[in-house]
């Protein structure tokens, strides 16, 4: 993924975040100069990968196949003592007729809301522990309501709806192809890119980047270390 792509990515959902009324923490706006004279104080974001995550999941299809988000709390649950924090929150943007893979977690149980913009559809299978894709009904709990669906349903939601994401629960992300972009939160346990995503059909979670300007904004995989 081009870092230029990266750079307008950000600046995108930048924007889309202020439309909505949301205001990012300062580290949202450091630069990497700033970052190069960051000290320890700073580690909770560099440990726990706080900041901004665009990929394209190592496809190289980003306007098909993509996820843009940024982490604004995170614990870390290779580091409990340092960082008891159990829960994480973050906002995500796809763009329209975006989508993002088939995976489930197998620790992380998340809610995803829809924050605003355009609506959101979430396909769901149950999963074994051995990554299979049941063929089973699927009981999702949205907004204080229960309901059963075939395996393979899309449950839509419209802005201000939400769906609970168990742990095995296979989930996508489909953008209509009209309709602008669409914002949305996650509240959820402790995120781990890194150790608890299953994807059904095995990809890369962080994009191969290809330098051809400066980076605007580090990605959270990027911050050097402490001076």
């Amino acid at each position: 993924m081009k870092r230029s792509r990266i750079n307008a990515v950000i600046k995108d959902m930048r924007n889309m975040i202020k439309e909505h009324g949301f205001e990012l923490p300062p580290f949202a706006d450091f630069s990497a100069r700033d970052w190069q004279s960051l000290g320890h104080d700073y580690d909770e974001i560099r440990d726990n990968k706080l900041g901004w995550d665009i990929t394209d999941y190592g496809l190289e299809k980003f306007d098909e196949v993509g996820f843009s988000l940024f982490t604004i709390r995170n614990g870390n649950q290779k580091m409990k003592e340092k960082y008891p924090k159990p829960y994480a929150e973050k906002l995500l943007m796809l763009y329209e007729g975006q989508t993002a893979p088939l995976h489930y977690h197998w620790s992380k149980m998340e809610d995803i809301i829809n924050r605003g913009g355009n609506d959101v559809y979430i396909t769901v299978f149950n999963g074994g522990k051995d990554g299979e894709k049941l063929t089973t009904d699927v009981t999702v709990h949205t907004d204080g309501r229960v309901i059963t669906v075939p395996a393979g349903d899309r449950v839509l939601l419209c802005p201000g709806q939400s769906i609970t994401i168990t742990q095995y629960l296979y989930h996508d992300f489909v953008v209509p192809k009209t309709g602008g972009s669409v914002l949305l939160g996650e509240v959820s346990m402790c995120n781990d890119d890194e150790h608890d995503n299953r994807f059904y059909d095995p990809i890369g979670r962080f994009p191969a980047i290809e330098e051809d300007e400066a980076p605007y904004r580090l990605l959270c995989t990027e911050y050097p270390a402490a001076r």
